[in-house]
């Protein structure tokens, strides 16, 4: 859990050099801005334009320091792009930390909407990371995409994890629903356990009481995944 702040407006700062700690140059690192909202954004090229945006958001609530929801998650997604920088892959990975998640999915809403109806074909998938540090990886259904959660399901089993698909429709969404929403296939890991309820949005989400195994865990599963991901033709998970 390098580099944790728990004030908002240190964040956007603090996952810049959580990049670069892990070998992005700055010209690799962009900030994005739109109205009222800036996403980071690290890209790496692949063989094709065909493209998979890795995600998970950056911002938290008032309570708290927000290691759970969601640091845990930018960490996640600064090691899948350290692990995956200098790996030859089919499609151009997209890594993003989204900005005003807790707002209402502002920051991926806005890339979401940017993306021109001509060129979502190209958008093959959405890979999302939002708060772990208490259990195995889970899959969030109320924001994913059937298909992928089956993927999903078909690579825990082979690899004899367990992985848990649940909805918390009506009481918790994710930055995958905005790509949903535009016909990008997408979906949202979690690491949360019965208990979520007790550290989200409270002032015990803080880095003492997060599992450093779930973490890591959800590192390796979500690695293992984007590689699946990466090597299926672009269309694979569209309806």
């Amino acid at each position: 859990m390098q580099l944790h702040v728990c004030k908002n407006d240190d964040r956007l700062e603090a996952v810049k050099n959580l990049f670069k700690k892990l070998g992005a140059a700055d010209t690799e690192i962009t900030v994005e801005k739109f109205d009222s909202v800036q996403n980071v954004v690290v890209s790496k090229k692949g063989k094709t334009g065909d493209t998979i945006i890795v995600g998970a958001h950056y911002d938290k609530v008032a309570d708290g320091c927000g290691a759970i929801d969601n640091w845990t998650g930018v960490v996640i997604l600064a090691n899948l792009f350290a692990s995956f920088r200098n790996m030859p892959t089919d499609k151009t990975l997209v890594f993003v930390a989204f900005g005003k998640e807790e707002k209402g999915l502002v920051g991926s809403n806005a890339m979401a909407k940017s993306i021109s109806k001509e060129k979502r074909s190209q958008y093959c998938a959405m890979i999302n990371f939002d708060s772990f540090g208490l259990h195995y990886p889970q899959v969030l259904s109320n924001s994913s995409n059937s298909k992928m959660t089956k993927f999903a399901k078909d690579i825990a089993a082979e690899v004899k994890m367990p992985l848990v698909v649940a909805s918390l429709a009506g009481v918790a969404d994710s930055d995958s629903s905005s790509f949903l929403n535009k016909d990008i296939p997408a979906i949202t890991f979690h690491g949360l356990s019965a208990k979520w309820a007790e550290y989200l949005h409270t002032s015990k989400d803080k880095l003492e009481n997060v599992s450093h195994q779930s973490v890591l865990v959800g590192y390796n599963f979500g690695k293992l995944y984007l590689h699946r991901v990466d090597g299926e033709p672009c269309g694979a998970f569209r309806k």
